[in-house]
């Protein structure tokens, strides 16, 4: 049986900016601007719950091994909490935390009723035989069946996860409480009540909120040019509806390097070149390969950074060329960064807002699931481009309202949001 203890204080991250003290620093300018008092100031900052798991694992070699996972939940005030569960050698319960907060902050945005959380399991899934990842999800499950529920705590798939991981959660969970429970997790297999239109969904959200900010910036799609670094789920489905509208994809990039088009890269051709070649561009001759690094400084007027969190730094935020910046990652620009950002007059569009097409559409399988009910695909978009676009337009009247940059409005309206359902529930 996998104990479950609330977790002590971690040791700190030394490679990277924390990325609890980058979300908590536009936190704090976003509080102020509010005038939060301390009360509401001090449940905000902390955490609701922080679980740490020990998950033995029989391995295909006989041999038992013990793997440490985690489950956040930042904020239940809206409603049950949501956030993914990412599989990765890299996990940390700061990350953990950021992450958790972030989706309290992202589901607020959009003003869907969820609060945050979000998991973990320190592991190399790519390591590890189907077996043993399925072993380890289910007592993962197990271990953490008091935590979840569709009326508690609905997990999604993240890094390392998808929907065969959501699968075996799912079956695992139903079995804890004798019935079929499909609303207890997101990102399911269509089959097994998944959506329609949510494979897309967080690289549609991003080229909703990047047709809306060119807007703003009297920037036509069909005269504009875009880098897109990631290319993955969300980065791919990001090139390829930009691609759509008419915008000039040049650059792309994956974990085996950039690739660059002066005249633009056909991004249909590249996505399936990528699905026949093990998910990588590697060996891709349709672009020419560059500089990783560079692929962020590049010459356009969007960038999409789509891949990890702290790839815009202090150290490169001043060479950056693009006119507007859209973050289909979570985290993917350090907060010292902004300043530098925000000094050069580059509008981002911010990971709370511009990848939240993804939880939007994970809330629609959700309400499905309890209907018992399926939309048609069509019905899917058209209702998660309207809740993306009014929420830009929120965001970006309060930006204008108290002449603060995209992210610090986002972080505005969200707090602004909880922290005003809290009074109206009759304080803590």
């Amino acid at each position: 049986m996998a104990a479950t203890t609330v977790y002590k204080e971690p040791a700190p991250i030394m490679d990277r900016e924390n990325p609890l003290e980058s979300m908590m620093s536009r936190f704090n300018i976003a509080a102020e601007i509010l005038g939060l008092d301390d009360s509401t100031y001090n449940v905000l900052k902390a955490p609701d719950k922080q679980v740490i798991v020990n998950i033995p694992v029989t391995m295909d070699n006989g041999k038992v091994r013990v793997f440490e996972g985690y489950r956040v939940v930042h904020n239940t005030i809206l409603g049950p909490s949501k956030g993914g569960i990412r599989y990765d050698m890299n996990v940390h319960i700061d990350e953990v935390k950021a992450l958790a907060a972030w989706m309290t902050w992202k589901c607020a945005v959009v003003d869907i009723p969820y609060g945050g959380a979000k998991g973990g399991i320190i592991c190399d899934p790519t390591a590890m035989s189907p077996g043993e990842i399925e072993r380890l999800t289910r007592g993962y499950t197990l271990a953490m069946k008091d935590v979840f529920g569709p009326d508690r705590d609905i997990p999604a798939p993240d890094m390392g996860t998808g929907p065969r991981e959501m699968a075996w959660l799912m079956d695992e969970f139903s079995k804890t409480v004798g019935a079929t429970s499909p609303a207890v997790v997101t990102g399911k297999p269509l089959v097994m009540g998944g959506s329609l239109g949510r494979t897309e969904a967080t690289g549609r959200g991003v080229m909703v909120s990047a047709l809306a900010a060119m807007g703003k910036l009297g920037m036509k799609p069909e005269e504009s040019s875009a880098v897109v670094q990631g290319f993955g789920n969300v980065g791919s489905w990001a090139a390829k509806l930009l691609a759509e509208k008419g915008v000039k994809i040049k650059g792309v990039s994956d974990i085996s390097g950039a690739y660059w088009n002066d005249n633009g890269i056909n991004i249909d051709e590249a996505i399936a070149y990528k699905n026949v070649h093990n998910g990588r561009l590697e060996g891709y001759t349709g672009a020419t390969l560059m500089n990783a690094d560079e692929l962020l400084l590049a010459d356009v007027d969007v960038l999409v950074p789509a891949a990890v969190e702290d790839v815009i730094t202090e150290h490169n935020a001043h060479d950056i060329k693009a006119k507007l910046i859209v973050e289909g990652a979570n985290g993917p620009t350090s907060a010292s960064a902004d300043p530098i950002i925000n000094e050069k007059g580059i509008m981002v569009v911010p990971d709370i807002l511009a990848n939240s097409g993804g939880v939007t559409v994970s809330y629609f399988e959700w309400v499905q699931n309890r209907l018992g009910y399926k939309w048609s695909e069509d019905m899917v978009i058209e209702r998660a481009e309207r809740i993306m676009t009014d929420a830009f337009e929120k965001v970006y009247a309060t930006s204008q309202k108290y002449n603060v940059p995209m992210r610090i409005a986002a972080y505005v309206v969200a707090i602004d949001k909880v922290a005003q359902t809290y009074k109206f529930r009759g304080g803590f």
